[in-house]
């Protein structure tokens, strides 16, 4: 298991749990669910895979790098943590089941913190009817969240980046940009409007839409974390194919569009390259009776790359890069 670390409120230190302590701590917080038959406290958790396939995923929020502590509360870290993986589960058509925790926290964290970011994981988890089953804690410099995500494909074919044809749909489910407009207020110094600074804090991800795309007769599919743009062209380059999006059928909510004129920015680059909103992507054959949360925003074709109405786009990057220098 991972090194002991101490606890402290306030830069006054107020007791000294061990591991073991801390993870009691933590796990107190989280709920079980009928697929889960052994639990955290074992060196293992047990988790049923009726499918007898096992969808699994990881991501990595490090602070500083993907969330500060002085703009979101521990829940809302939480939430985004597990957010962030559940939302790759759902890009592949399959349903969420069990989560693992691995925590890097600086000595002086404060167990209150720690205990509300597991709230938030689990709030988020309930949401697909998920549990956290277990994972480990370590002392580090850097508060370093990664959960491990679990899911079942209950007998369909998992929905890859790598099928999308010539003549498909595209459409998304979800928010575009809201979670971009909240980073650029934020970084501004400003804490509104609330709408678009509590999207960038804690996503709304649509995880119905992607258990729902099999049966439309989705194509390929993905998680919109790096941005639109970005990652249509992953599932473009996967799938071997060109992606055209058409701007007139992308909506901008008025919040976003005063947010944009008040800040200098055009909000379209806002929907069309931001990301961590986590809306899901995916194409569709032609003539697919889409409903629900489903949205139709472009079209795939012959050839290459990612255009907008027809043209490259021109301005700027087309989204995140984690290894880019900020």
């Amino acid at each position: 298991m991972g090194e002991t670390y101490a606890v402290g409120t306030h830069g006054h230190e107020t007791h000294r749990p061990n591991e073991f302590g801390i993870i009691s701590a933590l796990t107190q917080r989280f709920s079980s669910v009928d697929n889960v038959v052994v639990g955290p406290g074992d060196d293992s958790a047990v988790v049923m895979a009726p499918d007898r396939r096992v969808v699994a995923c990881t991501d990595v929020l490090v602070e500083g790098r993907h969330f500060r502590r002085d703009w979101s509360s521990a829940s809302d870290v939480g939430h985004r943590a597990a957010a962030a993986n559940m939302a790759d589960i759902a890009a592949m058509g399959a349903s969420p089941t069990a989560l693992l925790l691995g925590l890097a926290a600086p000595r002086e964290t404060p167990l209150t913190w720690l205990q509300e970011l597991a709230d938030g994981i689990e709030a988020e988890a309930r949401m697909t009817a998920a549990a956290v089953v277990g994972g480990d804690t370590v002392s580090s410099p850097t508060l370093t969240i990664s959960i491990t995500a679990l899911g079942d494909l209950r007998g369909g074919e998992a929905v890859r980046r790598s099928g999308a044809q010539a003549g498909d749909l595209v459409a998304y489910a979800g928010r575009l940009g809201w979670a971009a407009a909240g980073y650029t207020i934020l970084s501004r110094g400003f804490r509104s409007p609330g709408s678009l600074v509590s999207a960038h804090r804690r996503p709304i991800v649509s995880y119905s839409a992607g258990l729902a795309a099999p049966a439309l007769g989705a194509t390929a599919m993905i998680d919109v974390s790096d941005g639109l743009l970005a990652d249509v062209g992953h599932l473009g380059q996967e799938s071997g194919v060109a992606i055209d999006i058409d701007s007139t059928r992308l909506s901008v909510p008025d919040a976003m569009r005063n947010a944009g004129k008040a800040m200098g920015v055009e909000p379209m680059q806002w929907v069309l390259t931001g990301g961590e909103d986590h809306a899901l992507v995916a194409t569709f054959p032609r003539d697919a009776q889409l409903t629900g949360d489903w949205h139709v925003i472009g079209h795939v074709r012959a050839g290459t790359g990612v255009t907008v109405d027809g043209r490259p786009y021109g301005d700027g990057p087309v989204g995140w890069d984690h290894f880019r220098s900020s």
